[in-house]
């Protein structure tokens, strides 16, 4: 029996009237599988650091070779790695650790007094809690890298977890501002609107370069969520909206943040970014393959074909649906606007109104726009704009209501903007 054909849809201005085209995938040449996508691989790399975690926790414990004090007071143990630090640190900023001190311990032996009795912390790595005692510990000189361009983002990222997960408000404070300020010092006179693109790849091809980056922004978005710091993740949402234009990688990856985080802001430019520059295609066999969700098809010509999760496609389909209705109406109703009161007499704002709707049909049907796919609204409108900068001076309408006009135009795109995080929904109508 021959297994089920998973149809690819392609969206993509290349077809600016074949709307939804079915490609059997069976009948397709063969594809060039890319690695798997760094929010996939997060996913993974989550549940293979689980693993590891569990493992590391059987193994007979070791003591830290730098933060195993002799005069320590407390002994922690973090996988199987023992850290004897002091209390006095430990309970400092109003941290986790500084009522647990203070609780009765009763008749038994207490814990954290040896390394037979350890204080047992889950969910940490020891690389990470040893860069978050790196914080406690270290000298005002050695602080002073975090404020220079040799600063480690990777241990400021595992600074502000693991203080953040333990109460240590200030220098969980003292970690977002760090990596706030790493961020923005990576500046670069080619992107002086968004200095941070100068730290990410943004090439199509794979590559561990770009795999790297794109673990490290899952992170940060991550990091600024569970910190509810709302400065770093506004920074990454601008960075991934820049990121997006360069690279089908990053949109994806802008998307299923978005879907995970319930992030506005940039799901709607993420799944119109997907929407545009790819043809997406639910988890299933190929010839030789099985492709699963975050696999981008590198093919010799045409769009990419990325592989989107059931979900996804289904708002990936509504949003397209969406969008090319409110063409439709839009084509067929100009955007209104409020004559100027120097139109003049009723007979002349007749007479601006019939012109301002004459360039609308006609620019609404010009072969600039109609070379758009009919879902790409804000490209169409993009067009529209230019056309109505060259118009000149119309007959019967008036410069301040051409003005008026205008406006409206950008009103509209605006409007849309706004709007697009609700044109990609999976059910109801918009």
């Amino acid at each position: 029996m021959e297994s089920p054909v998973t149809p690819f849809i392609p969206i993509h201005e290349s077809f600016p009237e074949a709307d939804i085209v079915i490609e059997d995938q069976h009948t397709q040449s063969p594809l060039r599988k890319r690695a798997r996508c760094s929010i996939d691989i997060a996913a993974s790399e989550s549940t293979s650091q689980s693993l590891v975690m569990a493992s590391e926790d059987l193994k007979e414990p070791v003591r830290d070779d730098t933060y195993y004090m002799t005069d320590g007071s407390c002994v922690l143990r973090v996988q199987n790695t023992l850290f004897k630090v002091h209390r006095t640190i430990l309970s400092k900023d109003q941290s986790f650790f500084g009522p647990m001190f203070t609780l009765p311990q009763g008749d038994s032996r207490e814990e954290g007094m040896s390394d037979d009795h350890p204080i047992v912390l889950q969910g940490d790595t020891a690389e990470e809690f040893r860069h978050f005692l790196w914080a406690l510990y270290a000298l005002p000189s050695e602080l002073i890298i975090v404020r220079s361009p040799k600063a480690d983002l990777s241990r400021l990222i595992d600074i502000a977890k693991v203080s953040s997960k333990y109460s240590f408000k200030s220098t969980e404070t003292w970690a977002l501002d760090a990596i706030q300020e790493y961020l923005e010092r990576n500046t670069s006179p080619l992107f002086n609107d968004n200095p941070l693109i100068r730290m990410f790849p943004t090439l199509n091809t794979r590559s561990s370069a770009l795999l790297e980056s794109e673990g490290q922004i899952a992170r940060l978005i991550r990091l600024a969520q569970m910190c509810s710091h709302s400065r770093l993740m506004d920074t990454m949402i601008q960075l991934l909206q820049k990121l997006m234009s360069g690279s089908l990688h990053y949109s994806y990856l802008a998307m299923t943040l978005a879907d995970e985080f319930n992030l506005r802001d940039l799901r709607g430019a993420a799944y119109l970014g997907v929407m545009q520059t790819s043809v997406f295609v639910c988890p299933g066999a190929g010839i030789g393959h099985t492709y699963v969700e975050g696999d981008i098809q590198e093919t010799s010509e045409g769009p990419q074909r990325l592989v989107v999760s059931p979900l996804q496609q289904l708002r990936l389909l509504s949003g397209y649906h969406r969008l090319s209705k409110a063409w439709d109406k839009l084509r067929a109703v100009p955007p209104q606007f409020e004559h100027a009161p120097s139109c003049g007499a009723t007979w002349h704002q007749h007479g601006c109104t019939q012109s301002w709707t004459d360039f609308w049909k006609e620019k609404t049907r010009s072969e600039g726009v109609l070379s758009l796919g009919s879902a790409n609204v804000l490209g169409r409108l993009g067009i529209i704009i230019k056309e109505f900068d060259k118009w000149g001076s119309a007959t019967y309408m008036h410069h301040d209501c051409k003005s008026a006009a205008r406006r409206s135009i950008h009103e509209k795109v605006k409007q849309i903007q706004q709007a697009l995080p609700d044109y990609f929904t999976e059910g109801g109508e918009y």
